[in-house]
């Protein structure tokens, strides 16, 4: 899944950054066109995919920015997109058998695949799912399903990954009932989350 970049104040401009995340918002930014591209890509190679990480999180409705894509295969898709689309349209990165760059945009995918273990990929209590089956359309791309993209932010036990569980409950409005829709071992991550963002509202209605 994403990483975030090293800072580098003496590269940083923000007013770049903040045209950069207005192109963002606004889909029209190299990351979005990368995701459309590849999906296209994809259906037309017949190749079941689904999207995962922070593009995911966009498509589900709570909004932040990412430089990369994430995408759920299998792992013969993952060999029918060698075969089928890697040679003309992308490049691995050394070293990183599951991460291309487009030639086009410069922007990495990252492959997460179907029976690998979210986090730290140590054996758990669940995989990543076969995105045939645990995915819908949202804006004419396949994308893991709402209770599977939390339960594998849970379960990944990264502090930005939990930040992104705290958005979507806000925005979708969840609350203990979305229990039900989770594995058992990601209950209690879920409850503090759900806590933090009633922490916040209190707060926020405290300073009116």
């Amino acid at each position: 899944m994403s990483t975030a970049k090293p800072f580098d104040r003496k590269t940083f401009s923000f007013w770049q950054r903040l045209k950069e995340i207005g192109m963002f918002f606004e889909k029209r930014d190299p990351v979005h066109q990368t995701l459309r591209r590849l999906a296209q890509r994809l259906e037309k190679a017949g190749i079941s995919y689904a999207v995962m990480g922070a593009m995911a999180v966009n498509l589900h409705g709570a909004r932040r920015t990412t430089d990369d894509v994430d995408i759920l295969l299998t792992p013969e898709g993952l060999e029918q997109f060698r075969q089928k689309l890697a040679a003309k349209f992308y490049d691995q990165v050394e070293g990183r058998p599951r991460r291309f760059v487009e030639r086009r945009s410069g922007v990495r995918i990252d492959f997460l695949l179907t029976g690998h273990y979210p986090g730290r990929g140590k054996p758990g209590p669940f995989a990543f799912p076969d995105p045939g089956q645990a995915s819908a359309e949202i804006e004419d791309v396949r994308v893991v399903t709402l209770p599977q993209l939390v339960q594998l932010k849970l379960a990944a036990r990264r502090y930005y990954d939990f930040g992104d569980v705290v958005f979507l409950i806000r925005v979708h409005n969840l609350d203990e009932s979305f229990l039900e829709k989770l594995h058992p071992s990601v209950h209690r991550d879920f409850i503090e989350c759900l806590e933090e963002k009633r922490r916040e509202d209190d707060y926020e209605a405290r300073e009116g």
